[in-house]
């Protein structure tokens, strides 16, 4: 665990020990020798907001390896014949497993739980404490389905208080606290009351769209729990079906970014993969990752008018802006996982040093563009959400409507990549792929395989999704020296700086959760 040092307190600490030297002598107008003019006392909350968002997007060092690396090729988003690609073949790298939770802990939890102790006890001030209460609990959620039992309740304690070696709460307890925490924020904020206005990248401080995202995510941390507890479960999606959920694409939770600056503006998801990956004007094609053959052939085999916009091929371009902004369909080809540059030639016994630049990667210019807005959670994955409430019996039984709407909003979505899906493809996709009217395995695989590809770039929820419903159907690899016996790994390792700076909270985690392995599976997993 890293330890947070407040600034402000060596400061004072700092000034303090400087006060008592000098006093010893004389103290005549020091307050005023030793006070800054022009200094920032008080943290301003509106800064605090927009940093956190912008930086819970990413810094470009977990989405490479949390987002990408890991969670990506494990699900089969992307594959690579490079053994970095640790995902790809489920091998243990401690660097790449570690970065979401030590990042994490250092960019996103560090101002949000200072934003809520600076807003937590002023009235005045309640929809800014109740949108970073729904905004806590986006970013908790990402780490514990990640990890599993995680520090939660002492969390960022260092940076505020004396806490600087955090318990790990059990995710039973968390998931608990967090889902409390989205009902009470979203029935709390109040359209009559200061937001953060235009420091809200998200929603421009719009109450009743931090409302719907509220619902939406309690919608999908409900649905989280159907193998560990249905009847908390049901609770809470029936909850956030009653309390209002997302509607249409433009209550899509996203942040907009720009294809110029700094990290701090670009998709860094895009940015990492043009930059790192596919380094056109010196790899030629040959890139270091690839999209996975498990994602293109469904796009292709089920005609999907998104392909053109996901892939394309490298042709010869140097400069990617060159290329043209729709790939065909038909030369799409994805790369199978779980190879090196050795053992694909067991698979593909014709392979040779021009072979991967006619693989397919990620269109630059549309999805994984340096503008294209990092999605939080989309309006479509609600639909399939509510799809899956129907044939449970928690909503209003409408799964093939939802199912409908789902299609249409992942499609139709592609507007805000720049692109024009038009309805018609959509009309006569849904026609070609009509929802299955029986057995609720084979509706639920329908469900949950859009679920998955719509996911493409938001990997942690596409896998936290496959572990909690097996959907899509996986084949998986078994590279040699793999960590986890050609099992698809449940969960991400701890960093190893916790076995030594967290020493014992982290061994009690452990003993509660399990070994600290690949294969442990997290609580709602079980």
């Amino acid at each position: 665990m890293i330890k947070y040092i407040n600034k402000t307190k060596l400061a004072l600490i700092g000034g303090i020990l400087t006060a008592g030297l000098v006093t010893t002598s004389c103290d005549k107008g020091f307050v005023e020798l030793n006070t800054n003019p022009n200094a920032v006392t008080d943290p301003i909350l509106e800064n605090l907001f927009t940093y956190n968002v912008v930086k819970t997007a990413g810094t470009g060092y977990e989405n490479h390896r949390g987002n990408l690396i890991y969670a990506g090729a494990m699900i089969q988003h992307f594959a690579s014949l490079n053994t970095y690609w640790s995902g790809d073949k489920y091998l243990s790298n401690v660097e790449y497993y570690s970065a979401y939770f030590e990042t994490a802990y250092t960019n996103q939890v560090k101002e949000i739980e200072q934003i809520i102790a600076l807003t937590k006890d002023n009235p005045e001030l309640s929809n800014k404490y109740n949108i970073a209460r729904i905004w806590r609990a986006f970013i908790y959620h990402r780490i514990t389905d990640l990890y599993g039992d995680i520090p939660y309740s002492e969390a960022g304690q260092g940076f505020l208080g004396t806490i600087l070696s955090p318990k790990y709460d059990t995710q039973q307890s968390i998931y608990a606290d967090m889902l409390k925490e989205l009902e009470e924020a979203s029935a709390g904020l109040d359209a009559s009351k200061a937001t953060y206005g235009p420091a809200d990248p998200l929603f421009g401080g719009d109450v009743a769209k931090w409302k719907k995202f509220g619902y939406s995510m309690m919608l999908r941390l409900g649905m989280r729990l159907t193998k560990a507890d249905a009847a908390n479960a049901q609770n809470y999606v029936k909850k956030a079906i009653a309390g209002g959920v997302m509607t249409s694409n433009s209550d899509i939770a996203r942040l907009l970014h720009y294809d110029t600056g700094n990290d701090n503006n670009r998709n860094l998801d895009a940015n990492t993969l043009k930059t790192q990956e596919y380094d056109a004007a010196n790899l030629k094609g040959k890139a270091n990752s690839k999209l996975s053959q498990t994602f293109v052939d469904f796009l292709k085999s089920n005609n999907d008018p998104r392909l053109p916009y996901i892939a394309t091929l490298w042709e010869g371009n140097a400069d990617r802006n060159a290329l043209p902004t729709a790939s065909a369909p038909a030369v799409q080809k994805g790369l199978p996982n779980g190879y090196d540059p050795t053992t694909i030639k067991t698979l593909i016994p014709s392979w040779n040093d021009n072979s991967l630049a006619t693989y397919s990667e990620a269109n630059l210019n549309y999805v994984a563009n340096n503008a294209a807005p990092t999605v939080f959670q989309s309006y479509a994955e609600v639909e399939y959400l509510l799809a899956e409430a129907a044939l449970r019996g928690w909503g209003d039984g409408d799964a093939a409507g939802h199912y409908n709407k789902g299609v249409t909003a992942a499609m139709s979505m592609f507007s805000i990549y720049g692109a024009n899906i038009p309805a018609t493809a959509i009309t006569a996709y849904l026609a070609a792929h009509p929802f299955v009217t029986t057995g609720m395995a084979a509706q639920m695989e329908q469900i949950h395989t859009q679920y998955w590809a719509v996911n493409f770039l938001n990997s942690y929820e596409a896998y936290a999704d496959w572990r909690r419903t097996g959907y899509p159907t996986l084949k998986p690899t078994n590279y040699p020296g793999n960590a986890t016996g050609g099992v698809i790994p449940r969960r991400l390792r701890y960093p190893a700086s916790e076995t030594s700076k967290n020493a014992d909270n982290y061994r009690a985690a452990v003993a509660i959760q399990g070994p600290d392995d690949f294969l442990t599976k997290v609580w709602w997993d079980k």
